[in-house]
């Protein structure tokens, strides 16, 4: 028995040295050598400087890019030994004492500062000199850190420090862009790679290699450079050769300009078209179902919108209103107004809050279309000008309260991380938060059949559709079913405000903007028919968008879209898939 536990106690030992040797601090020889030079930089004058910059710049590490950033700052100091000694650049840390003082570490060594008794040395900043640099020392250092951050490991930050340097117009970096194109790995940053060498190459003063880099920027598509290559192409000077190559590059490049603004219209007019699309969905389903003019359906979306607001709020330093009347007692202002507390989230939790807010959207927004149906539209069924009229009025009302309780002014809400980034295909933008807004219409489309088709309350609706007096001898409680489909048509619409939060901003009558172009939507599609409002809405939004990108105005595209409609309606009044049934003929 202690045999086994002299034999454990040896293997323990062991184990402890081991781990000991790894973890003892071990300084690399890369390293050393880039402190040597770091501080041969520091103390050296005129071209030496330059030379050993140029090296430490295709030597990429942690240390020399920290030391040089620290330089431009001006944060680095010398300490002159006593005796006239060496000079010792150093560095100051940031936190002070008690007294005000810092400790300095060497830039040779890393090590803290100390004197021939092995004393730490404290220093504030007014002890030490800084670095003498100059303009063109600065500019230097400047040009190192761009030259380092060729081998940064954030894609971003490469791709950035390639178009400076493609951009700086010093024929004497494109050696260094080519022996990076040959470490690289990432095709985007090798394009841009590509590009860069390229655009040093069009100063060049022979007009071959000039042909040559605008033929490789015309086939990479190079936008940044179109301006470039146009100046070329239109100079006095420029030989008639080099002048032809840079007008077709120009025409090239053009061209591709052109699809790319199409594609990118295209995905934006997807996007509108999803959102419409949420709100014209719900508004089919009520107006098919109940023959109810809604003009209230533009602030189911905004009380969607608002819901997100305050649960961003929620979960951040809280929520307070205040709500003042116009009334007074005793000089004392009537109002009443409420403070929900937050609970101050960070991180992950905070980022997490639009999830929270996507159902409550809907639940909130169901609420209030079932009390409006309870309160004021049960009494107007089959009495189609009164419905407009009082849900008009409604919606004004809703309005004032919006106002009254979160401001006139529009309320900004902040999109979570993972919906404010965007990636960029064949230079097309796509946005995480348009993408998630298709993605997400594509599943409320599905859910929305499902409902109707696979369950009892969708038989029931149907059923109300085609005849909805049949239905009611048929023991289908009418009133019911009104009121539940009027709910969810309303949750949808919240859903579409609670994603039009991530794309604008949010406000008391953002909901108006959206009423016109549903019902056109219901109606081109087909009043009651979930397919042709698919199709209507995807048409309407993308047609929108492509019309505004051609006559560069928002009014006059949407002028052109609605007299499209006009023309269509008296084609196919009926819309693109019209409702055939007893209720609706008579």
């Amino acid at each position: 028995m202690h045999k086994f536990k002299l034999i454990a106690v040896l293997i323990s030992g062991c184990l402890a040295c081991s781990l000991a040797k790894a973890a003892a601090p071990v300084v690399a020889d890369d390293d050393s050598a880039s402190r040597q030079k770091l501080v041969q930089a520091l103390l050296g004058t005129g071209d030496d400087q330059q030379k050993i910059l140029n090296d430490l710049a295709l030597n990429p590490s942690k240390i020399v890019h920290d030391t040089l950033l620290s330089w431009t700052r001006d944060e680095i100091y010398i300490y002159e030994t006593p005796n006239a000694g060496p000079k010792v650049p150093v560095l100051l840390e940031e936190q002070q004492n008690a007294d005000g003082k810092v400790h300095a570490f060497r830039v040779d060594t890393g090590k803290v500062l100390v004197d021939d008794k092995n004393k730490e040395l404290l220093f504030d900043s007014n002890d030490l000199n800084s670095v003498d640099t100059d303009m063109r020392l600065r500019g230097a250092v400047q040009q190192a850190l761009d030259m380092l951050a060729l081998a940064d490991p954030n894609i971003n930050a490469r791709t950035e420090a390639v178009q400076k340097l493609g951009k700086s117009q010093k024929p004497q970096y494109v050696p260094i862009l080519q022996a990076r194109l040959g470490k690289e790995s990432i095709s985007s940053v090798k394009k841009a790679i590509n590009i860069g060498i390229a655009t040093l190459k069009l100063g060049d003063p022979d007009p071959k290699v000039k042909i040559e880099a605008i033929n490789q920027l015309s086939s990479l598509n190079a936008i940044g450079d179109l301006d470039d290559i146009q100046k070329i192409a239109t100079a006095r000077d420029t030989a008639p050769e080099v002048a032809k190559a840079a007008r077709a590059a120009v025409k090239a490049i053009n061209s591709y300009i052109s699809a790319v603004n199409f594609f990118g219209t295209i995905f934006r007019g997807m996007s509108s078209g999803s959102i419409l699309l949420i709100v014209a969905l719900g508004l089919a389903i009520t107006f098919g179902l109940m023959g109810i003019i809604n003009m209230a359906h533009g602030e189911m979306i905004a009380i969607g919108a608002y819901t997100v607001y305050v649960v961003e709020n929620i979960f951040g330093a809280g929520f307070t209103f205040r709500v003042n009347l116009p009334f007074s007692i005793a000089g004392h202002v009537l109002g009443f107004g409420a403070t929900i507390p937050g609970i101050h989230a960070t991180g992950w939790l905070y980022e997490c809050y639009f999830i929270l807010a996507i159902p409550l959207s809907f639940i909130i927004s169901a609420t209030a279309g079932i009390v409006l149906e309870r309160a004021v539209i049960q009494f107007l069924y089959r009495r189609p000008l009164e419905s407009l009229l009082a849900t008009y009025g409604v919606s004004l009302f809703m309005q004032q309260c919006f106002r009254l309780v979160f401001g006139a002014n529009n309320v900004q809400v902040n999109s979570p991380a993972w919906l404010s980034g965007n990636f960029t295909a064949f230079d097309i933008i796509f946005g995480y938060n348009r993408l998630f807004v298709i993605a997400f219409a594509i599943l409320i489309v599905i859910g929305t059949w499902m409902l109707l088709t696979k369950t009892p309350l969708g038989l029931l609706i149907r059923a109300v559709m085609q005849n909805r007096d049949m239905a009611s001898c048929m023991g289908v409680p009418t009133q019911r079913v009104y009121m539940l489909t009027f709910g969810f048509g309303s949750g949808l619409a919240g859903l579409a405000g609670a994603f039009l939060s991530q794309i604008g901003n949010v406000g008391p009558s953002m909901g108006q903007t959206w009423i016109v172009d549903s019902f056109m939507t219901v109606v081109v599609g087909g009043v009651g028919n979930i397919v042709g409002t698919i199709y209507a809405a995807l048409g309407i939004g993308t047609a929108d968008q492509v019309l505004q990108q051609i006559f560069e105005s928002p009014v006059v595209g949407k002028i052109t879209v609605l007299i499209v409609i006009i023309l269509f309606l008296q084609w196919k009044p009926g819309g693109l898939f019209p409702t055939r049934s007893r209720s609706l003929e008579g």
